[in-house]
């Protein structure tokens, strides 16, 4: 009997844990989905956030570390943010199917679909703050370095990254970012947001 009351026990209270999760994830999901249209917001509040965590290290002088492996991660997701989701240079390798970027006047418009979109980069690097806002409060992770060496590998990697991104462009002829539909007439380029109706 007691047994069978403490098992009965244990179910219930997995159960109601289960049934919290699930909750705070439903509610988690809403406001992300409330957030969703309003671009300037989100990235104000993500600017706000970053400046919360550079006056938490420039106060405490320390988690240099930390510091450094927001920045590596940050670097990687905003080059998957610059990157098209289907790669040219591995779709020429292996012909399979897929989108490919227009490169001449006559092809069909294609809006930039990124590797990573927007919402989803803005989402993670968020993320990422917050994580590494809380590891600040532990003095685990605040390894003594020397900081601007770490200042310098960082810059050198973005230079690196940077410079190879650009020529992956300039090779394959894409810019990451589309401003508003496009359709051509002719030879010449037509963005709809240009375009004007016909007067009655």
């Amino acid at each position: 009997m007691d047994s069978s009351s403490g098992d009965s026990g244990r179910g219930g209270g997995t159960s109601l844990l289960s049934a919290w999760s699930a909750a705070a994830s439903r509610r988690y999901q809403h406001l992300l989905d409330k957030a969703t249209p309003h671009v300037l917001r989100r990235w104000a509040g993500l600017a706000v956030l970053a400046l919360v965590y550079a006056a938490r290290v420039w106060i405490v002088q320390g988690f240099y570390i930390v510091s450094y492996a927001l920045g590596i991660y940050v670097l990687n997701l905003f080059i998957a943010f610059l990157s098209p989701q289907v790669d040219p240079e591995i779709q020429d390798l292996v012909a399979g199917p897929g989108p490919s970027l227009p490169t001449r006047s006559s092809d069909e418009f294609r809006p930039f679909v990124r590797r990573l979109p927007e919402f989803k980069f803005w989402h993670s690097i968020t993320k990422a703050f917050c994580i590494a806002f809380v590891l600040t409060f532990f003095s685990a992770f605040d390894v003594p370095v020397f900081w601007p060496i770490l200042l310098f590998y960082w810059l050198v990697l973005f230079t690196v990254t940077m410079k190879r991104q650009i020529l992956h462009m300039i090779k394959y002829k894409y810019v990451p970012f589309t401003f508003g539909k496009q359709r051509y007439t002719g030879k010449k380029a037509v963005s709809t947001d240009d375009a004007t109706l016909p007067s009655d």
